[in-house]
């Protein structure tokens, strides 16, 4: 399906022919349509399928039809776990409305909020917030949600995971029943659907992927190696791979500093991003990666679906992670919307049971890679 296809607004029409948009992916040619039709959606689909602009598109153009639209207040709100997820929203958001005179302000914590509150208050339709300072502002008296019409709740999995679930559910308690709900989650555990029940409405629901299945355009790789033996056999990676900028995973936020810090002292240019790091420097690390001034990000879990950076040829798990689920998403940085990417993990000898629990999970044997002067033994 093209975006030829739906019939939109002149003014989103032109948003998304200039930002390249033509075949929609698989969410958006289920998930569009069944939106505009003012129905509940339920969508289980994988970072990277283009779920952003499948609740952004209907929202836009139900926005431009309904007959309030030169008045400002809050009639849309998208809940992200992350700072980073709300920001790539955020500037999707911006890209598609620029034509529409449809204002937007996004909410996240770890920095001041008076800039984000002066922006609240001149008028917005859409509100794009992370749980905490969302609450906050609410406990305020600085934003009231009693006209949202449509709710979107996404990576609901990841708010689960974050321990997000209370204040969404004290949130929505301040949002009409009467409402549009677009709830997306790359996993359906049995908290996540039981979340799902009580919030939607006869919803439609759509699945385009098997849940947790890694993009099968992504090919993956792992390098078993001794412990002592990773930082050697990754500086021995990245040189293979000269050109490219590299998403580096690691678990541990202080292993993240060590490792950029090696990094750069062996001539690659490296920055790290993790939740101890102030919002600026996230953001400054983010900007000179995507535009290609630094090579190397090393990167923590927490930022692991905040990250969208166009044709990322490769992600590298220097630690495996602890739950299957998170390798998934951390792979899916690469390989986005069709486009070729590469997966390689570091795997030592206390990592392999993580390794079985990944290939149980994906239904899929990881391709072992082998080194010249690195542990063979797998």
């Amino acid at each position: 399906m093209s975006f030829t296809d739906i019939t939109l607004h002149p003014s989103v029409s032109k948003a998304l022919t200039e930002q390249g948009y033509s075949k929609a992916t698989p969410i958006q040619q289920q998930a569009i349509p069944v939106a505009l039709q003012k129905r509940d959606v339920l969508g289980c689909a994988q970072t990277g399928t283009g779920k952003t602009a499948a609740f952004l598109v209907p929202i836009l153009q139900m926005l431009l039809e309904d007959e309030d639209v030169q008045r400002r207040y809050i009639k849309a709100l998208v809940l992200a776990p992350t700072r980073e997820l709300a920001l790539q929203i955020a500037e999707n958001t911006k890209s598609l409305s620029i034509y529409t005179g449809i204002r937007h302000a996004v909410l996240f914590g770890g920095v001041s909020q008076q800039p984000q509150v002066n922006k609240l208050k001149a008028g917005v339709d859409i509100l794009i917030a992370t749980p905490g300072r969302l609450k906050d502002l609410m406990n305020q008296g600085l934003v009231s949600l009693k006209q949202v019409k449509y709710l979107v709740l996404d990576e609901a999995d990841r708010m689960l995971d974050m321990g997000f679930i209370r204040d969404i559910k004290q949130i929505i308690q301040h949002i009409p029943a009467d409402r549009q709900t677009l709830f997306f989650s790359a996993t359906m555990p049995p908290e996540i659907l039981k979340l799902a029940h009580t919030l939607l409405r006869n919803p439609v629901k759509i699945e385009v992927t098997p849940v947790a299945t890694a993009a099968e355009q992504v090919m993956q790789y792992v390098y078993f190696s001794e412990k002592q033996q990773k930082p050697s056999l990754l500086l021995n990676l990245l040189g293979n791979q000269a050109s490219e900028t590299v998403i580096v995973f690691t678990q541990m936020k202080h292993v993240a500093d060590k490792l950029s810090r090696f990094l750069k002292k062996e001539g690659i240019s490296a920055d790290a991003i993790h939740g101890n790091k102030s919002q600026s420097q996230r953001q400054t690390a983010l900007e000179r990666f995507k535009c290609r001034q630094t090579r190397v990000l090393v990167a923590t879990d927490i930022a692991a679906r905040g990250i969208d950076v166009d044709k990322l040829g490769h992600v590298i798990n220097y630690d495996l992670p602890q739950t299957a689920e998170t390798y998934v998403h951390r792979i899916g940085r690469t390989g986005r919307a069709g486009s070729a990417g590469t997966a390689i993990s570091i795997c030592s000898q206390e990592e392999k049971p993580l390794l079985v629990e990944i290939q149980k999970l994906i239904k899929k044997t990881i391709t072992v890679a082998r080194i010249p002067g690195y542990s063979q033994k797998n």
